[in-house]
């Protein structure tokens, strides 16, 4: 078990990292890629750059920099997170990474779904975590939107308590081996049914299927995403911080997934106070 287990390598993570590898903690880092800023053509307006790099090149000189130091970095898809009274625990398709104290640095929160009905139904059988939400799905039918390990986990979370589980893909590539007893869905959705609880999804060629839940997981996991897995508590749909700390004691969240400014000064900068926070938890 690491002392700091760092989800995510961009600017806020590697930044925490670096302030917690120098107070002597053992660190782990799991990213699965460069995220926003792995496709940022060149960085100019960043401190201390002498020549423009691109945002790939400086996620490379930032892990270069946390592996000098002695960070543990791992190239995996966290699907899941949990905390056990004792220790974080994140879960990939493949490994199990565990931390005494945990950062969540994954980029933006997930991408908004352009399907009409879905934020005027969340909360109403529309979810965004298959482990809060599985429980009042016992024995029905239910999909999950999505199509690669992301959403995989949400289905495996599904499959032991509903009656049966829809993968929805909504015409996206699928990038994951899902069980043969998941129903596949490539079709284009339209709209979600139901006006007060959802009831089902409209594809675009006018069929209707009938459902009682919807588990929305597109793409990766996002921090947001994470930390309500881990049981921290919202206010206004957005996850409560204190000192960049969440509600539970020990997980910690900084860059893009805090919102406000999303510039790589800002995610540097939070991830030093997000490492420095984690330290002082640590010590106390």
């Amino acid at each position: 078990m690491s002392d700091v287990l760092i989800l995510g390598y961009g600017p806020a993570g590697i930044s925490a990292s670096l302030y917690a590898l120098r107070a002597g903690m053992d660190v782990q880092i799991v990213g699965k890629d460069s995220g926003a800023l792995g496709k940022a053509h060149l960085i100019e307006n960043y401190y201390g750059l002498e020549k423009p790099l691109t945002g790939a090149e400086l996620v490379e000189v930032g892990k270069k920099q946390a592996l000098a130091l002695g960070a543990k970095i791992a190239e995996d898809e966290i699907t899941d997170l949990m905390f056990d009274g004792t220790q974080f625990v994140a879960r990939s398709q493949s490994a199990t990474y565990t931390g005494k104290a945990c950062i969540l640095a994954t980029g933006s929160a997930r991408k908004k779904v352009a399907i009409k009905g879905v934020s005027e139904l969340e909360g109403h059988g529309v979810s965004y975590c298959a482990v809060c939400d599985a429980f009042f799905y016992r024995g029905k039918d239910v999909a999950v939107l999505g199509s690669g390990e992301y959403a995989l986990n949400e289905v495996n979370e599904l499959l032991a308590v509903a009656k049966s589980v829809t993968l929805l893909t909504n015409a996206a590539e699928i990038t994951a081996k899902f069980p043969e007893n998941v129903k596949i869905e490539t079709r284009k959705i339209s709209e979600l049914l139901g006006e007060t609880q959802f009831a089902g999804a409209r594809f675009e060629d006018g069929e209707e299927i009938k459902l009682d839940g919807f588990f929305v997981a597109l793409g990766s996991a996002s921090a947001v995403d994470l930390i309500r897995k881990a049981g921290a508590m919202f206010e206004n749909g957005k996850p409560i911080l204190n000192d960049f700390q969440t509600s539970v004691p020990g997980l910690f969240m900084a860059g893009d997934a805090t919102g406000g400014t999303l510039q790589v000064s800002v995610a540097v900068g939070e991830g030093a106070l997000a490492g420095l926070a984690a330290n002082k938890f640590l010590r106390e």
